[in-house]
């Protein structure tokens, strides 16, 4: 009788100590974890905390490039929830390294945001409309994203006009008082970003995947705890969209199968049609603009245990397209 009543009471010190959230110190990185800490209580009943840690990519000033990409600004949260001080995570998915951690589980990915880019410019203008305002000069446009850069140097190429991209790095705050100071005209955020912070009125232009395709996983949130929890793995897996995790699936394949460098300007986008075919364009440049590589592949997807190896399939496929098409001489130096 007595073991049985210690282990209804350890059940019920379970179900009575918050979970652990750890996140980013950032405003955004609190804002996104602080959405999934409200759905989480709300699906399990059980209090959530946020537990803020600092990350090499928060406090360094130099270009991620040159202190390895992605994964500088998910390595301390990942630590932590080896060492048992938090239960799980929220990244934001284009920040998660593209190789699967050991003894870690992607629990989740929640329905996609906004996948888009942004401009916030002065005035409020729109991308045409600013280049023209900036006529003696050229227009002057920040973001610290070498596929941002491609891009909008590719689009202002094919229009005929000049625009200056600048590398920056700093929180939405910091990029945006670029643009109040007049230090530059527009920056070039993630709408989602601005969105979940309630800033989606700063945004002057949507910038269409037609023109500038979003980064592998923007806009979507990985959920991220310890493999060795089966009840916290199917709890958090209540908030998994298998649409939006198929699409980044696929994106991410893409993404691992060309090795780019954390300098290479890669961009990926899937979409789900309404008939379950999912579609993938990929995008591989230079920096500069002057070459872009643009391709697209499309296959049916079956939302069984079968559907995440579809979805890689489809990237691999796309990325021994591109690399046939010559992406690895535009992509640099390779990993």
């Amino acid at each position: 009788m007595n073991g049985q009543l210690s282990t209804q009471q350890g059940q019920l010190d379970a179900e009575t100590i918050p979970l652990r959230l750890g996140t980013r110190r950032s405003a955004l990185a609190v804002a996104q974890s602080g959405m999934v800490a409200r759905e989480v209580s709300r699906r399990t009943g059980r209090a959530v905390e946020l537990v803020e840690i600092t990350t090499y990519g928060d406090t360094s000033r130099e270009q991620l490039a040159q202190i390895g990409g992605t994964g500088v600004f998910v390595s301390a949260l990942r630590d932590a929830l080896l060492e048992g001080r938090i239960d799980f995570a929220v990244h934001s998915l284009k920040d998660l390294p593209t190789a699967d951690p050991e003894g870690l589980t992607l629990a989740a990915v929640p329905e996609r945001e906004d996948v888009r880019d942004a401009l916030v410019a002065r005035e409020g203008l729109g991308l045409e409309a600013l280049v023209e305002k900036c006529a003696e000069r050229p227009a002057r446009i920040g973001t610290g994203s070498p596929r941002r850069m491609a891009q909008l140097n590719a689009w202002a190429a094919a229009q005929g006009v000049e625009l200056e991209t600048v590398p920056i790095r700093g929180n939405v705050d910091t990029r945006i008082g670029f643009v109040a100071s007049g230090e530059l005209d527009a920056v070039v955020l993630a709408t989602a970003g601005l969105n979940r912070l309630g800033r989606s009125a700063e945004i002057s232009q949507h910038l269409e995947p037609e023109l500038m395709l979003p980064a592998p996983g923007q806009g979507a949130l990985a959920i991220e705890c310890r493999s060795d929890a089966p009840d916290l793995v199917a709890a958090l897996g209540a908030l998994d969209h298998p649409a939006t995790r198929a699409a980044v699936v696929a994106e991410r394949a893409l993404l691992a199968a060309l090795e780019a460098g954390c300098s290479a300007p890669v961009a990926a986008l899937a979409t789900l049609s309404s008939e379950n075919h999912l579609r993938l364009e990929g995008v591989v440049g230079t920096v500069d603009g002057a070459t872009l590589l643009t391709m697209s592949t499309t296959g049916p997807l079956a939302f069984d245990e079968t559907a995440e190896r579809q979805a890689r399939a489809l990237g691999h496929a796309l990325a021994a397209r591109l690399l046939d098409g010559g992406a690895a001489g535009l992509m640099g130096e390779r990993v």
